[in-house]
């Protein structure tokens, strides 16, 4: 839910490996070179080609490297047999391949930059400067599996000892322990990384939700618990942003309040459905779901109601006066990636660059430094620019003209008029 709040990658990416993976494991569970079998393992490679899309070639990393693990664990090269590349990877191309085609013809560096940069040089260098330990993911993992942790591990265990589904079909399939090897993988491969945020880790979670709601105890448990313990984080949750506020402000806004009571409520009512005598399995499972999507929605809101603004929705209001449709527009020192959507305008970067060198290396006429912008801007005529607050006090010091008509923590908006 939180995630889904943010501009990123990782939400959808984490979806179609998610559905690949489990389709994979649904595939082997049927019985073998029967119809199912073969809807099920195009349906993973057609998700698997979704997800490249989404992110990239680290899908196969992840899923690749589990098959091969779980083979060699069980002595077992049959899910190999049954994995219907014949159609399955022309379906894959079929779906991946012409996006990466048409760009590259398009952007004949992109290949490099795609495949080397965002890949190998992410995994095996610090360029991306995202520099952790290697215990980093660690409490963000515990964290995340807290409301069905004991669940999570009795089914890790019975995976580990042999124990299976109930199968019709007959399959030695064990869809638990590959789940475990899945999960662990993806852990250890993100944590010994070069580069490391704490969306790396996503698609560990819905299959670790699958392990513990499939192998872990009866789902009448599994939800009671989780509506509990989720309960509790929620409330510490909301509490710790109430006491943040007043801290930091030196006073709780109105609307944050309202949405963090809102939350606790829709939490606390999870929760003490949960001791319903006659709750039925299904109800109990919608009722946690329901409960805890409520929940953390509401203490989005009320972290958005929390000054200061992480958004640049309110600077580019205030600023909005002061652009034409011909006005340049600079970002200097830095670069605020929801500024241009609120302004509907692109920005020209100066002493900047980020993850947007490969754009600028293509369009080198682009790229400005400050010293340059410096004599763009003093030649005179309108224009508008956004400061890291320490460039701007920089730039103010060596007389550079203009004057300030909006700011916030982040950002400081110049118009040269």
């Amino acid at each position: 839910i939180v995630i889904g709040h943010l501009n990123l990658l990782d939400a959808a990416f984490t979806f179609w490996l998610t559905a690949a993976v489990l389709a994979f494991t649904l595939a082997q569970g049927e019985a073998e070179r029967s119809a199912a079998e073969r809807r099920w393992m195009l349906a993973a490679w057609a998700l698997a080609a979704l997800a490249v899309l989404s992110k990239g070639i680290v899908v196969g990393v992840l899923a690749g490297a589990a098959l091969t693990l779980y083979s060699l664990i069980e002595r077992d090269l049959r899910p190999w047999r049954r994995l219907h590349a014949a159609a399955g990877v022309p379906l894959f191309l079929l779906i991946a391949a012409p996006w990466f085609i048409l760009v590259s013809l398009r952007n004949p560096s992109f290949p490099a930059f795609f495949f080397v940069h965002e890949h190998f040089a992410r995994f095996l260098t610090t360029v991306h400067q995202r520099v952790e330990p290697w215990w980093y993911f660690l409490p963000l993992l515990l964290i995340g599996v807290s409301p069905w942790l004991l669940p999570l591990v009795r089914a890790s265990r019975t995976a580990w000892r042999g124990g299976t589904l109930p199968n019709a079909a007959g399959s030695a399939f064990r869809p638990l322990r590959f789940l475990v090897l899945y999960a662990g993988l993806t852990l250890a491969f993100f944590s010994v990384s070069g580069s490391k945020l704490a969306p790396y880790i996503m698609p560990m979670f819905p299959a670790l939700a699958a392990l513990a709601g499939a192998g872990g105890a009866e789902p009448l448990g599994v939800a009671r618990q989780a509506a509990r313990i989720g309960a509790g984080i929620v409330v510490v949750v909301a509490g710790g942003l109430l006491i943040y506020s007043g801290y930091r402000n030196n006073f709780v806004p109105q609307a944050a309040l309202a949405w963090a009571v809102a939350g606790c409520a829709a939490a606390l009512v999870a929760a003490a459905s949960s001791f319903l005598p006659r709750l039925t399995p299904v109800a109990a499972v919608l009722v946690t779901a329901v409960g805890a999507s409520l929940a953390w929605q509401s203490l989005m809101c009320a972290y958005t109601a929390t000054p200061p603004s992480r958004s640049a929705r309110d600077l580019a209001r205030a600023v909005q006066p002061f652009v034409g449709a011909a006005t340049p527009l600079y970002s200097v020192g830095q670069y605020r990636e929801t500024l241009s959507p609120y302004l509907g305008r692109t920005l020209r970067l100066a002493g900047y660059e980020g993850e947007l060198r490969f754009g600028l290396d293509a369009e080198p006429a682009k790229r400005l430094t400050v010293p340059q912008f410096a004599a763009n801007w003093s030649a005179g005529g309108e224009a508008v620019a956004f400061f890291d607050p320490g460039v701007w006090d920089a730039c103010r010091r060596q007389g550079l003209p203009g004057r300030v008509i909006a700011a916030d923590n982040y950002t400081v908006a110049v118009s040269r008029l």
